[in-house]
């Protein structure tokens, strides 16, 4: 089968399944089995395909039509840039998170010390440790399947950082319900994605998401709010004078995680909009 032929296949295939992004989905398929890019498809569209990349291109479109993430069926993701694995045990990194890191970025400094809360694939705190010099972090979260996730990925970025090596204080990776591990230490910057959605809206989810992906980093208890005051109670003890606190957001938490942190002594308190003008980080700082 011709390479155009297979893709208009599998486009066909998962729009009948109802898969939302069917065009998007079926391209990026064919690419990842075929090793290709986007050009292939525009510029040489008529190649053969070989018979076990057909294979695996069917095996892959059954996959993607019953829900499995496309991100689950690649083993990565793209995030600022970088490439990160993901699997079941992990949420796959959103475009949305990229917001998070860039507020951070702003504030971020040569040598700053960074705790990553609730850190998952790592791809928050491994973003910021490539894209400055000489930072070092901790990530921590209570999933040890998603802390084996986050080492690999170190592991990954710290082989592409050869201008500026990484030794063996620039990340560690801890098991710790939130707080509960963490050396007493006092960092920089605190970071976190932490789970924020209620308990209530989990049944309304994606499916791709409701049921591959973990729900222990989806769930935010019953008003979604539950790991904010954990972690704004305790973070002071953790941050240096005048640290920083930034946090991930749902659209409508704005003002609740703002309030908190306000009341908790954080100055300067913010709200910042993602790409899509909505409320998205959450930031301030520690006197």
């Amino acid at each position: 089968m011709k390479y155009k032929e297979l893709y208009l296949w599998g486009r066909e295939s998962l729009e009948k399944a109802g898969v939302g992004e069917y065009e998007l989905d079926a391209r990026l398929l064919l690419e990842y089995i075929c090793h290709t890019n986007r050009n292939t498809l525009l510029v040489h569209g008529d190649k053969e395909v070989t018979g076990e990349e057909e294979e695996k291109y069917r095996e892959a479109i059954a996959l993607r039509s019953n829900r499995i993430p496309l991100q689950h069926i690649t083993g990565v993701q793209e995030f600022m840039g970088l490439e990160f694995k993901v699997n079941k045990h992990v949420l796959c990194p959103r475009q949305d998170t990229e917001c998070l890191v860039e507020e951070v970025m702003r504030y971020l400094c040569d040598g700053h010390r960074i705790l990553d809360m609730c850190t998952g694939s790592g791809c928050i705190l491994l973003s910021l440790l490539h894209y400055s010099n000489h930072c070092s972090g901790i990530g921590a979260d209570i999933s040890e399947e998603a802390l084996k996730v986050a080492a690999e990925n170190g592991a990954n970025i710290a082989a592409m950082n050869r201008l500026n090596p990484w030794d063996e204080k620039t990340v560690k990776w801890i098991h710790s319900d939130l707080f509960s591990k963490v050396p007493e230490e006092k960092f920089d910057m605190i970071v976190s994605n932490p789970p924020y959605i209620a308990s209530s809206v989990i049944p309304t989810l994606m499916e791709e998401v409701r049921e591959h992906e973990p729900m222990s980093a989806l769930d935010g208890m019953e008003d979604g709010l539950f790991f904010y005051r954990k972690i704004v109670a305790e973070s002071g003890k953790y941050l240096a004078k005048e640290g920083m606190l930034f946090f991930e957001i749902g659209y409508d938490q704005g003002q609740a995680v703002s309030e908190m942190m306000k009341q908790a002594g954080f100055q300067e308190v913010s709200v910042v909009k993602d790409f899509a003008g909505l409320d998205r980080v959450v930031y301030g700082s520690y006197r």
